[in-house]
Formats: structure tokens, C-alpha cells, sequence
């Protein structure tokens, strides 16, 4: 029987893998095959965080093929190097994968697709990971949308995405299977020091785990999503988002559980979280590297200020302000953070000290377990006022009230901050308003006025308007 390949990438899952289902429709031996590619140019290498998640997503998913009949193979290298080399090591008559978006990757997968095709070799890519595939959801000009609202309404238009599609009963295997890289010798998992703790204490990878964390959040959570959503104290967010970073599960499977509750207005705010995801993808696809180049060109001559120490301050969650230093906190024991707090937290760091999006955006690829090209560059640069569909004077984010505001009691704040668990609400948010304000070796002083910091923020932005 000949082989045909299975590409696994950001969808390390079995239950609606449109590749997965045409390699078995081939009627040909199905041969898995993961790469870990870092050394190709323009893909961008996983972080610290992310590389964890793969880990134990790979063990994941190898144990699932084998239920199958299968097994997971795994290649180090440049992707078109090591694809190459496997399909002619096993004959191989036909590829299959699931398409990616970022810009470096697209370029990759033409040139391997044209590889094959000229030497009588199927390749074929399928689109597995979006609701939409970006060239779907155009203005009436033909355009990519630069707005989300109007975007959204524009998918809402479109017919509702298809059934998922269910996973194999049982996959072919080859005659003799080929040499497989053992994944303990990729180094993935952090070691001296072992960082990884509160991400094992946090989170359980693998498409099993997703398919649960789905299922308990409709259950327990949806109801009160609309309200509960931007309280980070609570548990009122699906967490879904790793999962859907690495492909656990698809969108099209959230969309039609959840739809399956009914179209309510909490079912309806939910499926929007999956439209901004839409939305950043089609801003990838169509705008390049969001990562690297402001969005909104102006910002190319933005004074911004050298990171120096704050820099370091921030990311240990030491700014002096108990809101952001609670998100950084919460990001560097579980990989994760609230999305009301990124919101504040990169508003600290790009308004208040002016330091460069791209700064943060690092940051938080190498530290976030859901590090996802699209979403965070997107996110940084709404915040920053340097992408689409961003307002930058509106968007000076005051993390005192924002902590009042949506942790009202510091409920937040004392769980990551507990040298402050002994305060009242009224100045947890405040510190240095309490009666007897801690010590500097205890809690730090604030880097900086907020109201001050402002100002120079605004003033900033005007330069960058009466230049455009």
C-alpha cells in the first residue's frame, strides 16, 4: 500500500482534521508526521510557554493515534527539508495539510506544494482553523475589512460553518514505519530551573482536555459570560484559547456546540470572541507581519521611550500598580492571563511608559501558553492605537479604576499580589493612599503618575497627527 502524509501543525487534533480525513480518503497507508521547524525564515519559533504546551500536545496526540493503529512521527529541521526527505524515504503519493496563515508560512507551503506537484505527488491544503477563510469575508469593493463590527456583521452574513467532521475509527498503517525523533531529546520542557510549575498545575494540553474545558464552560459559565467575562477574578472566560492555538480543537466545533444551546445573547457574545479571532487572521493574511510592522504606517516616527529598568519592573509585576502587576503575576506562574488585564497591562506599558508594542508583543509570545500570531500582534496594536480599528486617544487605559472597576473587592489582587491581601477594597487599588503605605522592599512605589504619564502619552500621539 503506498503512504500518503498527514502535516500536523496548529491542529493537533483527530475530531474535524479535514487533512487527517483526506489522507484516509485516499486509500492509502496514513502517515503523521509532526516538524518542529525553526530555522525556516519568516516562521516565527514558539516561545518558552508555547514550547510546554507543544510538548505534552505531542504526547497528546501520539497516544490518540495509537488508540487508532497509528503513531505520531516527529522530524526536527526546516519543514521543506525534512517533508521532502520523508515523502521520498517512504514513496509517499500524497500530502496533506491544514493551511496557515502568517506570511512566512504561506510562502513555505507554495514552494513544498509546487515541490510535489512537479513530480506527480498530490499536495493538497485544507482549511481547518478558521470559521472563514480570509479571501471569503470582503467589503462590497472587494476589500479586506480594517473594522471588526462591520466585519462580523459581514461573516454573520454568510452561511453558518458545516457539521464538524468526526474523527477516524482506525487509520492504515504503512508496511514499516519510519524513524521518528523521540521527543524528550526537542529539550521543550524547561529543566534548571524548572519555571513550568503553576502552567502544570493550570492547564491539561491535548484534545481531550479541550473537548471538556468546551463542554464545563457551557455548562457552568455561559450564562453569565456577558457579565462575568471581563472580571478576572471569576471564572467567566471559556480558557479555550490554548487549545485553539495549538488546533486541540476548531473553531467550527465550538461554533456548533455552542450554537447547539441556542442563539442567546451570552451564545451570541460568545461566538464574537471567535469573530475578533476571524478578524486578526484576515488582518495576517491580508496585511502581512503584524508582529514586526505598525499596522497604521504614521507610527513609524512615534517617539518611543527607551524600556530601561521599568521594562524589567513590568514584566515581574512590579509597576506599583496592583491591577497590571497582578495580570504579569498571573502570567508568569500559568502562561496566561486575563484578557481584561492584557488589555491593561499593554496600556501600561505602551501608554504610561511609552515602550514600543513589539517590546510587550515579545513578551508575551515567549510567556503566554496561547501565543498565537495573529491574536497577539492584533491585540498589541489595537491597545498601542498602532493597528486596525484603533482609536488611541479613547484608549489610555487608568489601571486604578479599571481595577476598581472590574475587581472591585481586589479579590484579583490578592491572589497575585498577596503583600496587599491585608488592604480594604477602598485602597487596594491605591496603595499608596493607605493609612500606612507598605514599604518599598515590600510593594513598590509607582514608576510613574498615571495622570502625568497621560498627558505625555497625548502629546505624544498629537506629534504623530500633525505629521501625518
Amino acid at each position: 500500500m503506498s503512504a500518503s502524509i498527514i502535516w500536523f501543525r496548529n491542529d493537533l487534533r483527530l475530531t474535524d482534521n479535514p487533512a487527517l480525513i483526506a489522507s484516509l480518503g485516499s486509500g492509502r497507508a496514513v502517515l503523521p508526521v509532526y516538524v518542529l521547524d525553526e530555522e525556516t525564515e519568516g516562521v516565527r519559533a514558539p516561545g518558552a510557554a508555547s514550547r510546554w504546551w507543544l510538548h505534552h500536545s505531542l504526547l497528546a496526540l501520539d497516544a490518540s493515534l495509537r488508540t487508532l493503529g497509528s503513531r505520531l512521527i516527529l522530524r526536527r529541521g526546516p519543514a521543506e527539508r525534512v517533508i521532502a526527505e520523508l515523502a521520498a524515504e517512504c514513496e509517499a503519493e500524497a500530502i496533506y495539510w491544514n493551511r496557515v496563515y502568517d506570511q512566512g508560512s504561506r510562502e513555505r507551503d507554495a514552494r513544498l506544494k509546487q515541490f510535489f506537484t512537479q513530480r506527480g505527488i498530490v499536495a493538497e491544503s485544507l482549511k481547518a482553523n478558521l470559521l472563514f477563510e480570509p479571501w471569503e469575508v470582503k467589503t462590497l469593493a472587494g476589500e479586506p475589512f480594517k473594522v471588526f463590527t462591520p466585519f462580523w456583521r459581514a461573516c454573520r452574513n454568510l452561511a453558518s460553518p458545516d457539521m464538524a467532521l468526526p474523527a477516524p475509527r482506525a487509520l492504515p498503517a504503512p508496511a514499516m514505519w519510519p524513524e521518528s525523533d523521540r521527543l524528550s531529546d526537542w529539550r521543550l520542557l524547561p529543566t534548571a530551573p524548572d519555571w513550568a510549575g503553576g502552567m502544570r498545575a493550570s492547564w491539561t494540553p491535548g484534545e481531550a482536555a479541550a473537548a471538556r474545558r468546551l463542554t464545563d464552560f457551557l455548562d457552568d459559565a455561559l450564562a453569565r459570560y456577558r457579565q462575568a467575562r471581563d472580571l478576572p477574578a471569576v471564572e467567566g472566560t471559556s480558557r479555550l484559547s490554548p487549545h485553539l492555538a495549538f488546533g486541540e480543537i476548531s473553531p467550527r466545533q465550538i461554533w456548533r456546540t455552542a450554537t447547539g444551546r441556542g442563539h442567546s445573547a451570552a451564545v451570541e457574545k460568545f461566538l464574537a470572541e471567535l469573530g475578533w479571532r476571524e478578524f486578526s487572521y484576515s488582518l495576517l493574511f491580508h496585511f502581512g507581519d503584524l508582529a514586526q510592522r505598525n499596522f497604521r504606517p504614521e507610527f513609524d516616527v512615534f517617539p518611543w521611550a527607551e524600556a530601561g529598568d521599568a521594562l524589567e519592573a513590568w514584566r515581574r509585576g512590579r509597576t506599583g500598580y496592583p491591577i497590571v502587576d497582578a495580570g504579569m503575576r498571573e502570567l508568569w506562574t500559568t502562561g496566561w492571563m486575563h484578557n481584561r488585564v492584557r488589555m491593561i497591562a499593554a496600556s501600561f506599558l505602551t501608554k504610561d511608559l511609552l515602550v514600543d508594542w513589539r517590546t510587550g508583543e515579545r513578551w508575551f509570545w515567549d510567556t503566554l501558553v496561547d501565543a498565537d500570531p495573529a491574536n497577539n500582534a492584533t491585540g498589541w496594536q489595537w491597545v498601542a492605537g498602532t493597528g486596525a480599528d484603533a482609536a488611541p486617544y479613547l484608549r489610555v487605559f487608568n489601571p486604578v479604576l479599571q481595577g476598581e472597576k472590574f475587581d472591585p473587592n481586589g479579590d484579583y489582587v490578592r491572589r497575585w499580589v498577596p503583600e496587599l491581601a491585608s488592604l480594604p477594597a477602598e485602597t487596594i487599588h491605591r496603595p499608596w493612599t493607605a493609612r500606612q503605605p507598605l514599604p518599598p522592599d515590600v510593594y513598590p512605589a509607582r514608576l510613574v503618575d498615571h495622570a502625568a504619564a497621560r498627558v505625555r502619552a497625548l502629546g505624544a500621539f498629537r506629534t504623530i497627527k500633525r505629521s501625518a
